[in-house]
This record gives C-alpha cells, structure tokens and sequence, in this order.
C-alpha cells in the first residue's frame, strides 16, 4: 500500500480476516496496470479481444446468464429509521442486514485475489468530491472501475486530507440469485454488495455511491446527488450554457447528453457533453444551482445504438472499450440489435453460442464502458474543479408539475429484470427516478425562499425534470 489512512488500513484488513483472499492488490491507477488487468482476464477466458484493427484496445466480457441486470428488488437502504430510506427504496434494519450477509462474507475469497480500489468521484481538485474505496475479488470489476473513476494514489491523497472515504464490500459469491444482496448503510457510508459481477450491482462507485450513498450525504449537507444528465449548449458569439435532465435508466440520457444534430451545427449551435447519467447539485453563493458530473466514464446501454440515433457515442465506443453481453462476428467485431439493419452471418450470442436467429444475440441490457474522454463531443468543461458548471431553467417551474413529469417517466414497463425485455412490472421504481428527485427537490428547496437564477440573473422556479429535445431550441433562442 503506497499510502496509509489508518481506518482505510483497519477496514481494509478486517474485510481480508472476513473473506480470506489468497493475496491482496492495492490498485495505483495507470494505464499499465489496466492493461495488466486486461491481459490476466484475456489468460484466463473471462475476457475476449475484438479486433484490434476496428476496435483497438476493446474487449468483450460474458456475465453468467442469471447475471445481466440491476437487482432492484434485493437493493435494500439500511438505516435505522425506515422513513429514511425515501419513498421508493426497499428498506431493512442495518443489523438485519449484517447479520443476513456476514455469513455469506465469510471465506468467500479462498483461491481469489481480492483487489482494493481506492477511487475518486469528481474532479481532482474539487472540494466537492468524494472518495471511496471498493473491495473486490472481480478483475473485470477492478478494470472496469480505472474507466468509470479516478483510481488509485489521487484517491487515496484525497482520503489521507479529508480523512473520509466510501467503503465498498463486493464479492461475486457463487452468483446464486438467492444469495444476491445490495445493501446500503448511509449511517456508516458503507456499501455490501454479494452474489452479482454486472455492472450496476458490482461498480459501487456508480449508482450504490455516486447516487445512494450521496444523496443521504448531501441531505445532512445541504446539495443532491440525482439521476440526472448534464450537458452545455454553445451559442454562437454568446456563453455557453448548461442544462440538467432527469430520466430513468435506458430512456435516452445518454442520446440527449451526446446529441449531434446537424439543423442546430449549421447555426452555430452545438451540444457538449457533460455527463450522461448522474450529476451532484449545489446552490451557489450567488444563488444560482451549480452542477458537477461525478464520473469519468460511461455505462450505456448498446441495443439501440448505431450511426443514426448516436454518432457520437458509437464514436466514443470505437476504442479502449469494454462490450458486456453483446453478440461478435467472426471477425471479432461487436454487434447488437439496432446497429445496423441485417444481422452479420455467423454470429456468437451474447452467452458465446451460434446465433440461431430466435432469440437476441445481443442481450437486451448489453452494454458498453468507456472512459470519458473516449468522447468527440466532451465539454471542456467535464471536469471543472471549481464546481461552475450552471444549470439553466426549463420546463418545470412547480412542484405538482414537477413530481407529475417524474412520476409519468417511471422506468417500469422499460426495465429488464432477470433477462426478460418488456415485462410490465407493477410497482417497480427505478431508484433515484425521476420520482425520487422530485420528491428529494420538493423536501430540499420547494419551501425554501431561495431561487435559481438563469444566466441573466432572472428568478425563477428552483429546478425542472422532463428536459426534451424540443427544449432546445429555447435556450438556442435566449
């Protein structure tokens, strides 16, 4: 360990006497040890090259069948009080929920290697962002995280001067959905997470961090933590301006955040990408919202995605990418359901079979990871540290109005859950909806006298949900 915050040390350690790893690894971030990541994955068949002539430095991962989505219904907020969990979350009593997964802990590491990955969510020289450190016995959760995060010695500087950090416990277990469990305890800033190596479940920095354990964070601070695109608008001979949208998973956030749309160009107008999924929200000193993206990477969802609804994520995605669940051809070149008209001959689905042509190749949440900076549209402003990045008013201007928006865009009869694409799921919520953030907003700042001010320096209502395409052009003509 190349530094030494002693209660990351003592955690660190307590962790190793629970699940018994054979070695432990420090990551220090870098290429090379991503790389090397990479290498041991493609040694032991858990990872596949693609081809390095159309896709260098891009790699095909499989997960186990029973494995290929969030787990909502086993994502459980742990804190004393159930009230605190929200209005949409599952709850359980934080000792209920030690005591169900500690003895799944126990040993789950004999003949692995556990790697510990000190990451930052933010920009490096932000006051505003925070630290974690996960756990894990993935290599493909290890290389996944140096994409979606800051890894390695700047985390762990950040942690030995603000003395805190978010710890994540993950173990793929034996991948038994009946032994699967997310469990968050905003009281202590700990994630457990047990049973599942897909993305949302395993990459805690994501929606376990960056989402549910900062939106309890930010409650007793004063901001919010949301499920929410970021993306600035540049005007010709005027100031950019940035703008907010909230949706749920696989509803266009990432479409939206990456827009290229020729009628705007040919005006002068153009889209900077932000970030495509989760912002961290502030009031400003002069009273105006400010907004930062916590992640450097991106986790889209690939069917659907081609030249057509998504130049610049299929730019983005053209290298140093790693594909989960999607189909390959021969040749070893990705392919999913919506990238082009006619299926490739020869296929391997996403589980590594012949493609029969009955069901999808690709499976319905395959995805991609690429880091950020992969991206042709990336505002050079992604990564501002001192936290300046505005969100400019639209739609919403009222609280019934804005809880309506959220409500009405529930991501329900869109998720997939265990494999099966369309299923209508009465009830479900995806956490930290649209819902979610309207109720958080209407708790946070609907009594407050506090508002927001556009660019101009204009009151308004505090904050909107249900940004379109349509939107822009009214802030092109402001």
């Amino acid at each position: 360990m190349p530094f030494s915050p002693t209660p990351l040390q003592q955690w660190v350690e307590e962790s190793a006497r629970l699940t018994q790893p054979d070695r432990i690894v420090w990551l220090r971030g870098g290429p090379q040890e991503y790389e090397s990541l990479l290498a041991g994955m493609v040694q032991d068949g858990s990872l596949q090259a693609l081809n390095p002539e159309y896709y260098p430095r891009c790699y095909l991962h499989r997960s186990a069948p029973n494995d290929v989505a969030r787990t909502e219904e086993v994502t459980f907020i742990c804190t004393p009080d159930r009230e605190d969990a929200g209005p949409t979350n599952n709850w359980m009593a934080p000792q209920e929920a030690k005591e169900k997964l500690h003895p799944l802990y126990r040993g789950c590491m004999k003949g692995r290697t556990m790697y510990v990955i000190p990451y930052l969510m933010g920009p490096a020289d932000s006051p505003f962002s925070q630290a974690g450190c996960e756990i894990t016995d993935s290599a493909y959760v290890a290389a996944s995280m140096h994409l979606m995060t800051k890894v390695g010695d700047l985390a762990l500087r950040h942690i030995e001067a603000s003395g805190t950090y978010v710890g994540g416990l993950h173990s793929l277990g034996d991948l038994d959905p009946e032994r699967r469990y997310l469990m968050h305890f905003p009281d202590e800033c700990l994630i457990w997470s047990f049973g599942s190596g897909y993305g949302g479940n395993a990459l805690l920095g994501k929606k376990a961090h960056a989402l549910r354990i900062a939106s309890a964070t930010a409650r007793e601070q004063g901001w919010m933590a949301e499920h929410m695109l970021i993306l600035g608008l540049d005007r010709p001979g005027r100031e950019t301006i940035y703008m907010a949208g909230a949706f749920p998973s696989a509803c266009g956030k990432t479409n939206l955040a990456m827009l290229n749309f020729p009628e705007f160009e040919e005006k002068g107008y153009r889209v900077r990408t932000v970030g495509d999924d989760i912002a961290w929200l502030r009031v400003g000193r002069d009273g105006r919202l400010r907004a930062v993206n916590p992640e450097a990477g991106f986790f889209g969802v690939a069917p659907g995605t081609n030249w057509e609804t998504n130049d610049v994520a299929m730019a983005t995605i053209q290298h140093d990418t790693l594909f989960t669940n999607v189909a390959v051809t021969p040749d070893g070149l990705p392919w999913w359901e919506g990238m082009d008209d006619t299926p490739p001959d020869d296929l391997r689905d996403w589980q590594g079979n012949p493609w029969s042509g009955e069901n999808s190749a690709a499976h319905p949440n395959s995805r991609f990871t690429a880091p950020i900076t992969n991206c042709p549209a990336l505002s050079p402003r992604y990564d501002d540290p001192e936290f300046r990045v505005r969100f400019a008013r639209l739609v919403t201007h009222y609280w019934r109005n804005a809880a309506f928006l959220g409500e009405d865009q529930l991501l329900r009869d869109a998720a997939i859950l265990n494999g099966i694409p369309g299923v209508l799921i009465h009830g479900r919520y995806d956490v930290s909806s649209p819902l979610e953030t309207a109720w958080r907003l209407s708790q946070r700042w609907a009594t407050s006298r506090l508002h927001v001010l556009d660019d101009a320096g204009h009151g308004g209502g505090n904050t909107f949900l249900g940004l379109t395409v349509d939107a822009l052009n009214r802030f092109a003509a402001r």
